[in-house]
C-alpha cells in the first residue's frame, strides 16, 4: 500500500461567487455545500490531504466558509492559482484576463503532492462511490505511469433544464482510455443523450451506458513531470495563437501521454448519479437528492460535528 493520497479541488472559479452564486448555495438544512459532501465522501474513502485550489483574494472567506470546519478532520492545503503563476522566461499577455485553465490549477497545487493524487471539479458533487473507486486505484501497487479516470454513464450526468457540456470518452476494450471527445450542447433522450454541432438542425444519438468525463483523476507519481513540461508547450505553442483565450485543460495532460506512449490510463466507472446546479432551475433537485440520502443514513445531518 502506498500513502494515503491527496485531493486536489479546482475552486479557483468559486472567488467571485461568494456572495450568493448558485454554486455556494447551500444544498441542506444544515448550510453545507457541494465542496463538504465531496471532502466528507474523500475522507470516508482514504485520501489523507486536501488541498484547495483557490485565488489569493478569497483565502478568508474560503477558510470562513469552508475551510476552517473542515481542517478539524483532514489535513488541508491551499494552493493559489493566478495569472502570473508562469514558468521563468513567460509574462502574461497584456489583455489576458482569462485563468489558464483547468490544467493549470492542478499545476499550480503540485508542490503540495508527494505521491499520487485525484483532481476533481469544486462544485460538482460526485458521490461517494466514485470517490471509494479513485482511491482504491491510487492506494493499490501499480506502475507509476498508468492513471484512471472515474467515468459516468451519461445519462447519469444531464439535466432536464437544458444542455451540458462533457467529455465523451471511447476505450480500447481491454478498460483503458484511448480518447476524449468534447461534446458541448448535450441534451437528455429516451435511452440515453444527443448532440448536435449545428445548432440544432441534426442530433447524433448518445447510447445510455457511455462513459462520460465529470473531470474526476487519479495520477500515480510518474504525472508529476508532465505538467510542467505541457504546461509550457502550451506557453509557447498555443498562447501565441490565441494571447487572450487559450487555456490548458486538464484532459489534455492524459490525452497526450497516451499519445506519446507514456502513460496508460484505466477507464474506471462509476453508477453514481452526478448533482450540480449548471443552471437555477437544478438546485431544487441538487437538494432533494442530498435529503433523500440523509435520510437513508448515507449522510450525517452535520458532516463536521
Amino acid at each position: 500500500m502506498t500513502n494515503k493520497p491527496t485531493l486536489i479541488i479546482m475552486a479557483a472559479g468559486m472567488g467571485s461567487r461568494f456572495g450568493g452564486n448558485k454554486q455556494i448555495e447551500p444544498v441542506d438544512g444544515a448550510g453545507h455545500i457541494i465542496i463538504d459532501f465531496s471532502i466528507y465522501d474523500a475522507v470516508r474513502a482514504g485520501f489523507g490531504k486536501v488541498v484547495c485550489v483557490i485565488k489569493p483574494e478569497m483565502e478568508a472567506d474560503f477558510r470562513r466558509a469552508i475551510g476552517d470546519a473542515i481542517a478539524r478532520h483532514v489535513e488541508l492545503k491551499y494552493a493559489w492559482q493566478t495569472l502570473d503563476t508562469l514558468p521563468e522566461g513567460y509574462s502574461v499577455p497584456e489583455n489576458r484576463r482569462k485563468p489558464w485553465g483547468t490544467g493549470h490549477a492542478t499545476l499550480c497545487a503540485l508542490g503540495e503532492v508527494d505521491g499520487p493524487f485525484a483532481v476533481i471539479n469544486a462544485d460538482d458533487f460526485y458521490g461517494a462511490d466514485a470517490f471509494r473507486t479513485a482511491a482504491e486505484f491510487l492506494m493499490a501497487d501499480g506502475d507509476v505511469n498508468e492513471h484512471a479516470m472515474v467515468g459516468y454513464n451519461i445519462e447519469n450526468t444531464l439535466t432536464e433544464h437544458g444542455t451540458v457540456s462533457r467529455g465523451v470518452c471511447q476505450g480500447d476494450g481491454e478498460g483503458y482510455l484511448t480518447d476524449i471527445t468534447e461534446r458541448v450542447t448535450i441534451e437528455p433522450r429516451q435511452g440515453g443523450a444527443a448532440f448536435t454541432e449545428d445548432g440544432g438542425a441534426t442530433w447524433t444519438f448518445i447510447p445510455a451506458g457511455t462513459p462520460v468525463s465529470m473531470n474526476l483523476w487519479a495520477f500515480r507519481s510518474g504525472v508529476l513531470e508532465a505538467f510542467p513540461r505541457l504546461f509550457e508547450d502550451f506557453l509557447k505553442n498555443a498562447v501565441p495563437q490565441n494571447p487572450d483565450r487559450a487555456e490548458f485543460y486538464l484532459p489534455n495532460v492524459p490525452k497526450t501521454l497516451i499519445a506519446e506512449g507514456r502513460a496508460r490510463v484505466r477507464l474506471l466507472t462509476t453508477d453514481e448519479k452526478w448533482y450540480g446546479m449548471t443552471y437555477r432551475e437544478d438546485a431544487e433537485k441538487v437538494c432533494a437528492a442530498i435529503a433523500g440520502m440523509k435520510a437513508k443514513g448515507l449522510y450525517p445531518e452535520k458532516l463536521w460535528d
